[in-house]
């Protein structure tokens, strides 16, 4: 049986009945004390837990009593990092996994059935197009891609096999922003499961929940570890489709070490603190570029020239740490680009203390045709920066330097 998410369980005492800010609860959210008192959470790195008795070990199994049973289907550290993650997110209770992709999978594998039918968000994540494209026909399962340039059109994509409406925002690698509180109403209306990735903006930027998203989900790996540390997903929202994402992955196993949950709860306690200096430096860093001679065009949800701007300001907080220039020279000059970087990491990852610049076309989407990157503003010159928590003068000046180069 799942565990029922408590928010104010921790340290064998109830909390004040006072409300406290989900900001605090990512920091007051503890697993119970031990004998030893201990005031920073211990690490349970146990696969398997103890029963005082036969009948105890009966009627846990049986769903009587609410214990831990065996690390794949439950553990402190996993119960603690989720509670924090329910808390940030407004959602009811949640479940983690060992990566982003598994969070995903698991969403699609445990609700679509041969026959059905998913309507995406064109621009996703590139081992996220993999699997719809490549892998659902295997379980003959269909899907269609939405323009985020058309929503009108959205609507007559949906049939009545369609189950489930996913997408991110913003959106991997392109930054385009989808109105979530149209979507949700759409996805209400013909009564679809409402799935929302929300690596790129974390609930501290925005919650998903507050626009009819049913089910959220996060790639631990980024903004929630911010120093690239461990991998890890979760999935938070409504509890009886948690529940069915428990019993799937609880038989499947991708679970969440101890460890890295253990790492990802104590990342949340900053999280807030992170993401706004993310913020700070990407905002000074896109008024640093803005007009450069060498550039194409930039994309930030908060600049006024981005085509999804007013929606950006409506439900997001701030733009989020995530910028992205075309280059005028094209795939030339962001190889000359990234060889010229100095201080700047050149990595798959994003969501890092450490700035990280990366080139989408021949890296994270490389599988999509050249046609499939058009279509969603994949250019051969577009670089992605993660920018991270250094000095702002050092990370204007390392890629100021680099673009004279490329």
């Amino acid at each position: 049986m799942m565990k029922t998410n408590f928010l104010l369980r921790g340290n064998n005492i109830n909390y004040p009945k006072m409300e406290q800010k989900p900001n605090t609860q990512a920091i007051r959210i503890q697993t119970s004390r031990t004998n030893e008192k201990e005031h920073s959470t211990p690490l349970f790195l146990t696969s398997s837990f103890c029963f005082d008795d036969a009948e105890q070990m009966r009627a846990t199994f049986a769903g009587e009593l609410e214990n831990n049973i065996y690390t794949r289907f439950e553990n402190p550290n996993v119960q603690e990092f989720i509670d924090k993650m329910c808390a940030l997110e407004g959602a009811e209770t949640g479940f983690a996994t060992a990566s982003g992709m598994s969070a995903i999978f698991g969403c699609f594998m445990t609700f679509l059935n041969a026959g059905d039918h998913l309507l995406s968000c064109s621009s996703i994540f590139g081992s996220t197009h993999t699997i719809i494209t490549k892998y659902f026909k295997r379980w003959n399962i269909d899907y269609s891609y939405g323009d985020l340039n058309d929503p009108e059109s959205w609507e007559a994509l949906i049939t009545p096999k369609t189950k489930m409406i996913y997408i991110e925002t913003p959106t991997n690698p392109g930054l385009d922003i989808v109105d979530m509180e149209w979507l949700g109403k759409l996805a209400k209306k013909h009564n679809l499961i409402f799935l929302v990735d929300n690596c790129f903006a974390t609930p501290v930027l925005q919650r998903p929940i507050e626009y009819g998203a049913d089910l959220i989900l996060h790639s631990a790996t980024k903004w929630l570890d911010g120093q690239g540390r461990v991998l890890g997903g979760v999935v938070v929202g409504k509890k009886e489709l948690i529940q069915e994402i428990y019993l799937f992955c609880r038989n499947t196993g991708p679970s969440l070490s101890p460890f890295n949950a253990w790492l990802l709860s104590k990342s949340l306690e900053t999280l807030d603190v992170r993401i706004q200096r993310h913020c700070d430096n990407a905002e000074a860093l896109v008024k640093a570029l803005d007009g450069h001679p060498k550039l194409n065009s930039i994309k930030y949800p908060f600049h006024p020239s981005h085509p999804m701007y007013e929606i950006a300001k409506k439900q997001m907080k701030r733009g989020g740490g995530l910028v992205t220039f075309d280059l005028k020279g094209g795939l030339e000059s962001g190889v000359k680009f990234l060889d010229a970087l100095q201080m700047l990491t050149l990595t798959s990852n994003l969501g890092d203390t450490r700035s990280i610049a990366s080139h989408p076309a021949s890296t994270t989407h490389a599988k999509l045709t050249p046609e499939e990157q058009e279509a969603v503003g994949i250019t051969p010159g577009l670089i992605r920066i993660s920018v991270g928590l250094e000095d702002i003068i050092d990370i204007k000046g390392d890629i100021i330097q680099a673009l004279e180069k490329s």
